[in-house]
């Protein structure tokens, strides 16, 4: 099969299997998997910051963050559409007590700052008390430019807020914006870097802040039952990545635009810029949707059944692949 629907369908290279097998192992609760330390100093690096944390997903390392940044009755400010409100099955409310303030989400990814400002609670007993602002970058394949999050520093720096940031496909950004990680992420108090996406690990994500800001997110690791053992073979595959598909992260890119721009134009849809590996298709209705996803999956293809279609190109697909899922589409689109 095709497989269009994400980026997180990725199968691990026989390489990095390799690399996976190979990996000098120990308890990482104890912190002894040298494989595990020397990727968490590597992505410190990387990123700029004093330590990172390793752990199994983009939602454990974002949940880890919030927990971390704020207490129970405080609130975090997040865009509805972002990964921490919607997609993570509300783990800082149930899990500590954080009320989020979520905000529509303007058609760039980005919120409205002035709306953001107005929001933060006044210190009176009768509100939460606004600890955090969490943003996203990409944000449904859309690049956030870097003034806007030096803007929101800004903000943040005014009300005595920290800033985190969802950055699951962060060196997509970095690719597209020919950008180093350590630059865009420097506005940030902490950032949650997801492997298992673009970078085509099989599991793991990996936390980057303080030195006491990791401490803290250590110990709410540790509650929440996220301590692996001898996970360096995880560190292997990630370490993996980051040596061989980051800069691939471009064909990525250029698959997508080749699929938008073969698609555009066709009848019955519209299509959304791709900046970097998302092609967003836009269908007439729900049931013209769901009956063109069902002829690409009775053709090989996967896809999501939305009317709002998200197409992902990452390490398994292929030049034809695309071709083959244009084709498909054009038949598809005869035919509802």
């Amino acid at each position: 099969m095709i497989d269009l629907r994400s980026d997180t369908v990725t199968l691990p290279t026989a390489a990095m299997r390799a690399a996976m097998a190979a990996a000098p192992v120990g308890d990482d609760v104890f912190g002894d998997d040298p494989t595990i330390n020397a990727l968490q100093q590597r992505v410190a690096q990387l990123a700029g910051k004093e330590a990172a944390l390793i752990a199994s997903s983009g939602t454990q390392t974002n949940l880890l963050a919030l927990l971390s940044h704020c207490q129970r009755g405080d609130e975090y400010l997040v865009g509805q559409e972002y990964h921490t409100y919607r997609y993570e099955a509300g783990g800082a409310a149930v899990l500590g007590g954080i009320v989020p303030q979520p905000f529509e989400v303007e058609a760039d990814g980005t919120l409205n700052l002035a709306t953001v400002e107005k929001r933060i609670k006044p210190d009176d007993p009768h509100f939460p008390i606004t600890k955090l602002l969490s943003l996203e970058n990409t944000h449904t394949g859309r690049v956030i430019p870097q003034d806007y999050m030096l803007k929101a520093r800004r903000l943040c720096d005014k009300h005595g807020l920290k800033l985190h940031l969802d950055g699951a496909r962060i060196f997509n950004a970095c690719v597209a914006t020919g950008k180093s990680l350590s630059d865009l992420v420097e506005p940030f108090d902490s950032v949650s870097i997801c492997f298992s996406k673009g970078l085509g690990t099989p599991i793991g994500s990996v936390l980057v802040g303080s030195k006491k800001f990791i401490q803290r997110a250590h110990r709410w690791r540790k509650m929440l039952g996220g301590g692996m053992r001898q996970a360096g073979i995880i560190a292997a595959a990630m370490d993996h990545a980051l040596d061989h598909h980051v800069e691939r992260l471009a064909e990525d890119h250029m698959r997508a635009q080749q699929l938008h721009d073969a698609l555009s134009g066709l009848p019955n849809i519209s299509v959304e810029p791709a900046q970097t590996n998302m092609v967003y298709v836009n269908f007439e209705s729900l049931e013209q949707a769901q009956k063109v996803s069902d002829y690409l999956r009775d053709n090989g293809i996967l896809t999501a059944r939305s009317q709002r279609m998200r197409l992902v190109t990452h390490l398994n697909i292929r030049d034809e692949d695309v071709d083959t899922a244009v084709h498909l589409f054009k038949q598809a689109l005869q035919l509802v």
